[in-house]
């Protein structure tokens, strides 16, 4: 659902706050007809919801569901693996400030219960994949 360029640049803009068509349009400039697609298949996941706010002509705003917020997570990882490796000029950078306490943060993703950072390196999969368990396997032998 969101793996292609257009789809995940929608959605950082509705984190952002652009809720309208051509707000998306002029932010992102994007083709008319490829936005129209990426944010068809939005509303048809559920992603998104339509509010009309115009009737003559029809418009819609496109508003997050519950679902399409739960890709937060997702978003806020691919901002900070970007601005580590592939770092904005200074007048394009944004932070990601907590309103709670007023301070910036990366958005770091933390354990549930111990509250500590969660990497590749302090994490695994259960059940392991086949192909790591038949590699495990073999260095044993």
């Amino acid at each position: 659902m969101i793996g292609d360029r257009w789809t995940v640049l929608i959605l950082r803009d509705a984190f952002f706050g652009v809720r309208r068509f051509d707000d998306f349009q002029k932010d992102l400039k994007i083709s008319r007809n490829v936005l129209t697609e990426r944010l068809t298949m939005l509303v048809e996941q559920g992603i998104f919801s339509t509010k009309l706010y115009q009737e003559r002509p029809p418009r819609f705003e496109y508003r997050l569901t519950d679902k399409g917020r739960d890709l937060y997570d997702v978003l806020v990882t691919m901002w900070r693996w970007g601005d580590k490796w592939n770092p904005p000029a200074d007048s394009f950078r944004r932070t990601l400030v907590h309103v709670d306490c007023g301070s910036e943060t990366l958005g770091v993703t933390r354990c549930e219960d111990c509250n500590g950072d969660l990497n590749t390196r302090n994490t695994r999969v259960q059940p392991p994949l086949a192909m790591v368990l038949e590699r495990r396997a073999r260095a044993e032998t």
